[in-house]
């Protein structure tokens, strides 16, 4: 067994938790200065976490590898096992070209890039976050905006600003999900669960959505841009708000993007029908303009391993040949303007299919009795990690993290491989072609996987080695100040690693051992790491990277930093300004 002790380097908290955040400087370096593959940077970081641990923790070495076996054993089951089959579901659309008819579908709702910027950057993107996550939005809408005619750099900050407010809940709330688990046990308190801790962060992004669309806006047409339409933008922001708001906190936590993602473009498309703008600038570049983005972008697998590469024509969002962007011919009328060709009822029906069986079965599986049978055997199991005995100090009990939830079948990941099924049989994609896809997934994501599972191993490894408590116990000391800089943490972290999830595997527990000595709600400051990371996405070098190289402005990332560097600090303070007042009685009865 091991206990942890507080101050375990010479009595001293201070050096103490200069040797705990030993790891993290480490990963940071690695990733923000000399850029090495994310898959690379996770693994050294994580031996270096095990030898801090061994050394100045005084945990012993097999306490060690059975706490990092259990991090990585829970980045593949259920946050890996959520996005794979995510994913899948989403190559299943492409793979059967319904896809590109949703695309024009998009296209078709108005020929003015103001409003395409919102329908396709907000709307469409954040139901990819909401299935995907991990960086596809960009890599996708980006594309998808170059063929519509955006200037490159003017594409690529439209997408990278759109992917902010659905961050949180990406990948069916990975992030969330992954903060519930490495806060659960970290002190008593009951609300550290993924449905108390949604419902708070559907307590401040929606409120963030409300601006988003607006900025959007701002950056496609200036002044005259938000004077001309500022209305679909509001009706956008607003109604995605209140629909993540009423999901996270009413109906289901992982559903939340993808109610508000449909919703809004409902919302958006209700209105053009009895509205237009007073006029429509053509804000076009020429055709040839966007051969730039032709041949490059970057796969979901490139983004979480930390660099771009060849998109081939399979990749998501990748131009196909004919289309603009790609090495050879116009733009397809289809997609720049949504002429040209005409999708029947029942293929356009099927393009939004999947999001409507996903809707379907995640309502289903949580529904009261329904969710409530699925918590139990034989569906769920729980059992303590073999061998691992890790104690807080004076505890009598081993910390919570070390008991494994096995959820198989309530797991939203499983819940993805029905919703895959019954998509592959709607969309008529043979068993074959459907298992083919699922494979070539895996191999798309062979290097995602190992960044994932190394840096939840490494979370773990920090967490139950008394680093992270003793972080917590040292920046406890900034009192009621650190509610201001809790969703800066959030910031930083994602800035870094590119990932919301990674950012709340690595600082969740910081967060809430944090409040816990600084006597701030545990809730309000966990939520505030993962709100306050989202506007970290837009900066991150990962991020970045697939912009830039998706536009063709491969190199020229700092370009692209400028452009929308102050904008994710503007955001940043908004969301500061939020949390700090929900700390006080003034937006405090926001606090579940």
């Amino acid at each position: 067994m091991f206990e942890q002790v507080l101050a375990p380097v010479a009595g001293s908290l201070g050096l103490s938790a200069l040797c705990a955040a030993i790891p993290l400087v480490t990963l940071f370096v690695l990733l923000g200065v000399m850029k090495v593959k994310a898959w690379i940077a996770g693994l050294v970081s994580l031996g270096v976490a095990m030898v801090v641990a061994v050394l100045f923790f005084s945990m012993p070495v097999g306490q060690t590898l059975l706490s990092a076996t259990e991090g990585a054993a829970f980045g593949f089951f259920p946050i890996l096992w959520i996005v794979i089959n995510a994913i899948w579901v989403y190559n299943l659309t492409v793979s059967s070209g319904h896809f590109d008819v949703l695309r024009r579908s998009f296209a078709k709702v108005s020929p003015d890039q103001r409003i395409q910027a919102i329908i396709i950057a907000f709307c469409f993107g954040a139901l990819l976050e909401a299935l995907a996550g991990f960086g596809t939005p960009v890599a996708i809408t980006v594309v998808m905006l170059m063929a519509m005619g955006f200037k490159p750099l003017k594409a690529a900050a439209v997408s990278l600003i759109a992917n902010t407010a659905p961050v949180a809940y990406g990948a069916l709330a990975t992030p969330i999900i992954t903060l519930a688990t490495v806060t659960s046990g970290v002190n008593d308190d009951p609300r550290l669960n993924v449905d108390t801790l949604g419902a708070m962060v559907g307590r401040q992004t929606p409120i963030l959505a409300v601006i988003v669309p607006l900025v959007l806006v701002l950056v496609v047409d200036g002044k005259r841009g938000v004077r001309q339409t500022w209305l679909p933008a509001l009706v956008a922001g607003l109604s995605f708000g209140v629909a993540q708001f009423v999901a996270s906190n009413y109906i289901s936590v992982p559903l939340a993007d993808i109610v508000a993602a449909l919703a809004s473009a409902a919302a958006v498309v209700a209105l053009l029908r009895v509205w237009r703008p007073s006029e429509s600038p053509d804000l076009a570049e020429p055709a040839h303009a966007t051969a730039a983005a032709g041949g490059t972008g970057a796969t979901t697998e490139e983004t979480l391993a930390g660099g771009p590469g060849d998109q081939r024509a399979r990749d998501r969002g990748a131009p196909r040949p004919g289309y603009a962007g790609s090495s050879g011919g116009p733009a397809d009328p289809d997609v720049s303007s949504g002429a040209g060709r005409s999708d029947g009822g029942g293929e356009v029906f099927k393009a939004y299919a999947p999001y409507l069986i996903i809707i379907v079965i995640f309502s289903l599986a949580n529904l009261g009795p329904v969710k409530t049978a699925l918590a139990e055997a034989p569906w769920t199991i729980k059992f303590p990690w073999l061998g691992l005995n890790v104690f807080a100090p004076g505890a009598d009990e081993p910390l919570a993290s070390t008991t494994f939830t096995f959820n198989w079948l309530p797991a939203a990941g499983t819940l993805m491989i029905f919703a895959g099924i019954l998509t592959a049989l709607v969309l008529r994609v043979s068993p074959g072609r459907a298992f083919k896809a699922y494979i070539d997934t895996y191999k798309e994501l062979k290097w995602a996987i190992v960044t994932v599972m190394a840096v939840l191993a490494l979370a773990y490894v920090m967490n139950q080695s008394g680093q992270t408590t003793t972080l917590g116990a040292f920046l406890a000391q900034t009192g009621n100040f650190f509610v201001f800089l809790s969703p800066i943490l959030g910031w930083i972290g994602v800035a870094v690693t590119g990932s919301d999830t990674s950012a709340n595997a690595l600082f969740g527990a910081l967060q809430v051992q944090t409040a816990a000595q600084a006597g701030l709600d545990p809730v309000l400051l966990a939520a505030a790491n993962t709100s306050g990371g989202v506007m970290g996405k837009m900066v991150s070098p990962q991020n970045l990277a697939i912009a830039a190289a998706a536009v063709g402005m491969a190199g020229k990332e700092g370009e692209l930093f400028r452009k929308v560097f102050g904008w994710s600090i503007l955001l940043l303070l908004f969301m500061c300004l939020i949390v700090v007042l929900q700390a006080t009685p003034v937006l405090g009865w926001m606090v579940p």
